[in-house]
């Protein structure tokens, strides 16, 4: 199989080498998505051997993630992984994600930091995602503890509807409910993760309402449309 890391990276300079660095135990091809950088991303992922597609601006999470799986279905890909650019994630919990895609068990996998051995998330974050936790559950009848988790691993037929219908600004959530109504198979296994290396995350606590209502929303309106995206051309 042919299998591709996905790394959005905005600013993530200081970043990126070790990332980089970390995946490098990954039998895979490394893609960093660098969105609108205005400092060295995309030279120093360059440098480092990565293929590097860059925004001329700044599109956000959802239009970054959507760029590497078009790239992923352009190219052929039958996986793909998505890996952070803070260096949250962990290469060596790589494989933990892409097993069950590799049995053909699952399309979409989610490495979670709330199941027994996974991460311990901030309090305030944790109650974001119980509540998202139990929207899906009433409108997708999925049962995913942490649907904010970015460390994820496509199958072919997900990496195919998510190159065509993604969500712009905070996909996390959604995605979950767009693959789930569409019949595709999302499980979550326990990952270990860490803190970010350097910098400061771009959610503050304004934004963090912000994506509530704006997620929660955005999960109400796609329950209600319904539509059989996978079936389209």
């Amino acid at each position: 199989m042919r299998i591709l890391a996905i790394i959005p990276a905005y600013n993530e300079a200081r970043n990126i080498t070790a990332v980089i660095e970390d995946l490098k135990s990954f039998r895979g091809d490394i893609l960093v998505v660098n969105d609108g950088s205005t400092d060295d991303t995309a030279a120093i992922a360059k440098s480092l051997g990565a293929e590097v597609v860059s925004h001329p601006f700044n599109l956000g999470i959802g239009g970054t993630v959507q760029t590497g799986l078009r790239y992923a279905y352009e190219h052929g890909y039958d996986m793909a992984i998505q890996f952070d650019g803070d260096g949250q994630h962990r290469g060596d919990q790589v494989f933990k994600i892409l097993e069950l895609v590799q049995k053909g068990e699952a399309d979409l996998v989610i490495g979670s930091r709330t199941l027994p051995g996974g991460y311990k998330m901030g309090i305030t974050r944790f109650i974001g995602s119980r509540i998202f936790h139990c929207l899906i559950r009433c409108l997708a009848g999925k049962a995913i503890h942490d649907p904010t988790s970015g460390f994820r691993c496509y199958g072919k037929t997900t990496i195919r509807l998510f190159s065509r219908f993604y969500t712009d600004d905070y996909p996390e959530v959604e995605s979950i409910i767009t693959a789930a109504r569409n019949g595709l198979r999302v499980v979550e296994v326990p990952v270990l993760m860490r803190g970010r290396l350097s910098g400061h995350s771009s959610i503050t606590r304004r934004k963090s309402a912000y994506y509530m209502l704006k997620v929660t929303l955005a999960m109400v309106v796609d329950a209600m449309r319904g539509r059989d995206l996978v079936g389209e051309s």
